[in-house]
């Protein structure tokens, strides 16, 4: 998962700081995140899906599918 969030974020050539004040958290706290120190909350996790359009599962790691699934 950790990796996957720095990938999305790489992609869309968003800076940390950017993603972080997304997020309203400290840019520090986001770098955990994308490096595996820090658990991403469940919370965390929904809004990185809306910023980048992908489904949760995709960040989990429970598919390789990007696209998010339709309704």
């Amino acid at each position: 998962m950790f990796s996957r969030i720095r990938n999305l974020r790489e992609d869309s050539d968003r800076t940390q700081r950017e993603v972080s004040e997304y997020l309203f958290c400290d840019q520090s706290l986001y770098s955990k995140y994308e490096r595996g120190l820090r658990d991403v909350p469940v919370e965390i996790v929904i809004k990185l899906a809306k910023l980048y359009n992908t489904s949760t599962d995709y960040i989990l790691g429970l598919t390789d599918e990007k696209a998010p699934h339709k309704k």
